[in-house]
């Protein structure tokens, strides 16, 4: 995703006439007008027949060139098309599988279910400062939506302030009965919909939305650390 869904707030291959060859085919008229005229009749009939011969093996070979560069289009263009999308699910398979080991959701009174990993040993986050941190957010049936490991870079955000859904803030920050995170730690969050994106569907883009409306988000983070 080029936007993070956190925020309340493709490959485009070469087309398949940019990659085939130009063919020349030249033509039976072409070929006889240049042809040198023979002094005896005899001979000019010769040179004709063998001029048309040579006309005719020449179309069969360029007609055969043509159907070889466009065979080695239509595979060049497979490979750019397929490549990008087989790798993009490969990466979408791969961070489904290294989520953090499961722990006992905490159930407060927002509905927000929350559980400690890794406790962390650093400073707790300041009220609307700007943070660091790593996410992998999946559905409630486990399939990953988003993830920060997968752009190999954390997302800074500033916290506490309504800049991202209320699961978050809370769920970071702190607060009615919710510990703050301390850098370094790891948590993971169960995010009900009236904490998350509610009744409407998030990350659209030209009518196609990555996340559906009262969807319940699960999140594993990583506090990195206070953004400087």
């Amino acid at each position: 995703m080029a936007l993070s869904t956190l925020l309340v707030s493709s490959t485009t291959s070469k087309p398949l006439h940019l990659l085939q060859k130009p063919i020349s085919i030249p033509s039976i008229k072409s070929i006889h007008c240049n042809a040198k005229p023979s002094p005896s009749s005899s001979s000019s009939s010769s040179s004709s027949a063998n001029a048309d011969s040579k006309a005719s093996l020449e179309l069969v070979s360029s007609k055969r060139r043509g159907f070889f560069y466009m065979g080695i289009g239509l595979l060049a263009a497979s490979m750019l098309v397929l490549t990008p999308l087989e790798a993009n699910a490969t990466r979408i398979e791969y961070y489904a599988t290294v989520g953090e080991p499961n722990c006992d959701l905490n159930f407060v009174r927002s509905g927000l279910g929350y559980c400690d990993v890794a406790v962390g040993t650093g400073v707790e986050p300041p009220l609307g400062e700007l943070i660091n941190i790593h996410y992998t957010a999946r559905f409630g049936d486990g399939t990953v939506f988003d993830s920060t490991y997968k752009r190999a870079r954390p997302l800074t955000l500033r916290i506490g302030v309504g800049k991202v859904i209320r699961g978050l803030d809370q769920g970071i920050l702190g607060g009615d009965g919710v510990p703050p995170m301390l850098v370094g730690g790891k948590r993971k969050l169960h995010v009900p919909p009236e904490l998350a994106y509610g009744p409407d569907p998030a990350g659209c883009f030209s009518g196609d939305c990555n996340i559906p409306a009262n969807a319940t988000l699960l999140y594993d983070i990583l506090f990195v650390g206070i953004y400087k």
